[in-house]
């Protein structure tokens, strides 16, 4: 069994500075082959089969970004070459999965707005709270690691001004008694779900709250002057708000998916 692990580290000026850089070369790669393949979507349909190009894989893409983007752009030896890689390996799922029309089309990354890269190579967790990847170096974490296993990939992304570190790890499932083998679940609108055994999972109370909150908190920012520094730190504002919102609907789910998991075998 694959088990999730995710955690906020705790960065140095200098490191932030270099987590910002690979997350940079990431979203650009991702931007510039989404425009190669949008070019090439766009050229296929004025040609006959013939003319047509190929659609690109995600070593294709790799590949022309090493031979057009990487000499022009001296900034990408600064940085992992797994950052670009990945991204890649991500843009070409994201067009699989559109062509497939489980997805819509990919949009181009934005500065600022869900930054993140994934790393393989050579990473080790050092103790409870040390671990070390590639080309950037030792990370401290402010939760204990997992020290038993050891990743083959990570990917460390931006929330608001925290960064995280993000990881799988083979585990062995346990098996739990169940209570009650198979339980119906009625999603309600007053109520996060209501159980055929009596039991009631109340959603987050505050939720109204802090949405009032965000609400009022847009509309100052709507009203600063673009990329001014009081913009900035309004920006800052909402972006930590809508963090705490997401930590809060996930902690609730979690609560409600764990109960069920360790309690009822079955849900209907």
């Amino acid at each position: 069994m694959l088990l999730g692990f995710k955690t906020q580290l705790k960065l140095n000026q200098t490191q932030r500075q270099q987590l910002a850089r690979n997350a940079g070369v990431a979203r650009h790669a991702y931007n510039w082959g989404n425009d190669l393949c949008l070019a090439i979507l766009d050229n296929n349909k004025s040609c006959s089969d013939s003319e047509k190009i190929k659609f690109p894989t995600a070593i294709d893409l790799h590949k022309w970004l090493n031979k057009l983007v990487k000499p022009d752009n001296q900034w990408y030896y600064e940085v992992s070459k797994c950052a670009p890689q990945f991204a890649l390996r991500h843009l070409a799922v994201a067009w699989r999965d559109c062509f497939s029309k489980k997805k819509k089309r990919p949009k181009f990354k934005k500065k600022g707005r869900h930054d993140s890269f994934t790393l393989d190579g050579t990473i080790r967790i050092l103790s409870s709270h040390l671990i070390q990847v590639p080309v950037i170096g030792k990370l401290k974490t402010y939760e204990r690691l997992p020290t038993i296993h050891q990743p083959k990939n990570i990917t460390i992304s931006r929330e608001a001004d925290r960064w995280f570190i993000s990881f799988r790890i083979e585990v062995e499932s346990i098996a739990t008694d169940k209570e009650v083998d198979v339980v119906g679940i009625d999603l309600g609108v007053k109520t996060l779900a209501t159980l055929s055994t009596g039991e009631v999972f109340e959603g987050a109370y505050s939720y109204k709250k802090l949405s009032a909150k965000l609400a009022k908190l847009q509309r100052e920012l709507s009203r600063k002057s673009f990329g001014s520094s009081n913009y900035q730190k309004a920006k800052l504002k909402v972006q930590k708000l809508h963090r705490r919102i997401a930590n809060l609907r996930k902690d609730t789910l979690h609560k409600l998916t764990s109960h069920l998991s360790k309690n009822h075998a079955v849900n209907v």
